[in-house]
């Protein structure tokens, strides 16, 4: 109708969300995906790589179409070392034809491109060239620097990295709006690269929440088999457990199911939940160091010597016997590189009141597994100090108190004392272990505090609500000008 005025975030009510990586692996985007979808009521193509699945709400929902790119062949990275030069060049050109095809044939003209940076190479030139060819919008959202991850491999001193830096820059500037994850990150946008972007604070969605005791005892039922270890390697959590144990769905090492009753084991072990990539930029060693002063620490309170067999004090525990400091088990999440080589330490460590797993969880499961845990704990340390560790933000979604490394800009997440706790080094974190599960699980009032301050914020800080206030706003502006 003439003279009509037209809503600010409709035009093709189409848009795009662009990830060089794999899609299941970047809750962020699937997030931005489903507010797109639920509160600016768009139609939303998601153009990514596969490998993980992503959450059930993102593959069910009907305005939400995934489009997976095929990925740079794994098999050129055995290359020969005179060759990575080659490939280095080669990579980002293949990776920007296949994205361009996508952006510009595959997927239909959408209002807005919000892509994810880092990767920025091909990535922030594929994205400009599709919006300036489509005549849409295009935002980046700001989740860390690329050339900052580039210089973790390569050195800061490198050609590549110096090149990246200016691609990145340039590009980056060329965007119609920006969002990032911290204030930090804003003002060094704002003052050494000449742009303005929106803070959006990664929140978690509604599915990472407290999981209730019948939902934990369903996920370590369904977890069982992870839980024990493979035939001829014995631990705190493995021994007396059988092979009719790990079918045995009344029993876990937390939980015992009664008729239709469920109960916390007592004695049961503490729950400790860490997520990484298993890549340089987290130290998993710092985590190791910890793990093994705690079980020393905790043998020499309770006056066991060296003499003293492991088997001895894991029938003690079996039978019932409580002790002032529980057993912990590390569950450590995540895909990469140097997860085969940190197993193999683990299992070197003659641990007696400890024991890790490592495993790879559905993007259902993984909140209840944080959900069901006693404590976090986070490595990520940052390329750039200017990004938050998002699985900090999904254990705080699930109630989950946690002990993260200290670094720059990482207050702007963790209250100290109130929803967690900072270390710098393997001593501190045991130190902070020593402190939080003594008494456990009745009388550690330190940990108690501590979730009671993540409660807290639970209740307030969503991402659909953060999404509404400060994304939607600039998503509505930009498309607005864009087509005036």
């Amino acid at each position: 109708m003439a003279g009509e005025k037209k809503s600010p975030i409709r035009r093709r009510d189409r848009a795009a969300v662009v990830v060089l990586g794999d899609i299941g692996r970047s809750p962020r985007m699937q997030y931005h995906a489903l507010s797109l979808a639920r509160q600016a009521f768009l139609e939303v193509d998601i153009v990514a790589y596969g490998g993980s699945e992503p959450h059930t709400s993102v593959l069910e929902h009907p305005s939400i179409h995934i489009h997976k790119m095929p990925q740079w062949p794994t098999s050129a990275q055995s290359l020969q070392k005179i060759l990575r030069p080659l490939m280095l060049m080669l990579k980002p050109i293949v990776q920007f034809l296949v994205l361009l095809w996508y952006l510009c044939v595959k997927i239909p003209a959408p209002d807005v491109f919000i892509v994810q940076n880092p990767p920025s190479v091909p990535t922030l030139v594929g994205v400009k060239w599709a919006s300036w060819l489509r005549h849409s919008a295009f935002i980046v959202d700001w989740h860390n620097f690329g050339y900052t991850l580039l210089a973790l491999s390569l050195g800061r001193s490198s050609y590549f990295v110096s090149l990246y830096h200016w691609i990145e820059k340039r590009y980056g500037k060329m965007a119609h709006g920006s969002l990032c994850v911290t204030r930090a990150m804003q003002h060094e946008l704002a003052e050494n690269w000449g742009i303005k972007a929106t803070v959006l604070y990664d929140q978690p969605p509604e599915f990472f929440r407290p999981a209730s005791l019948e939902e934990k005892h369903k996920l370590f039922c369904r977890i069982s088999k992870s839980l024990s270890q493979p035939p001829g390697f014995q631990d705190c959590i493995s021994s007396g457990m059988t092979e009719s144990d790990n079918n045995d769905l009344n029993e876990t090492p937390f939980t015992t199911q009664l008729g239709t009753d469920i109960f916390l084991k007592q004695n049961g072990p503490a729950l400790i939940v860490s997520s990484t990539s298993w890549t340089p930029d987290e130290d998993f060693s710092i985590l190791l160091e910890a793990a093994l002063m705690y079980d020393r620490r905790v043998a020499a309170l309770l006056n066991e010597d060296d003499s003293t067999r492991d088997e001895v004090v894991w029938k003690e525990i079996y039978d019932g016997k409580q002790f002032s400091y529980p057993r912990l088990l590390f569950i450590i999440t995540g895909k990469g590189p140097e997860k085969e080589k940190y197993e193999q330490t683990i299992r070197k460590l003659n641990l007696r009141r400890v024991a890790f797993r490592t495993m790879w969880l559905s993007a259902e499961d993984y909140p209840l597994l944080l959900g069901s845990a006693d404590l976090g704990v986070c490595l990520h340390t940052s390329s750039s100090g200017l990004d938050l560790p998002m699985k900090v933000v999904d254990m705080f979604g699930c109630g989950l108190p946690v002990c993260a490394v200290s670094y720059s800009c990482i207050k702007e997440l963790v209250e100290v004392e109130k929803n967690g706790l900072l270390f710098s080094s393997s001593l501190e974190l045991a130190d902070e272990l020593m402190m939080l599960f003594k008494g456990f699980p009745e009388k550690c009032d330190a940990l108690k505090k501590l979730r009671m301050g993540v409660m807290e914020r639970v209740s307030s800080a969503r991402w659909a609500t953060e999404w509404e206030e400060n994304a939607k706003p600039l998503i509505s502006k930009v498309i607005s000008e864009n087509f005036s």
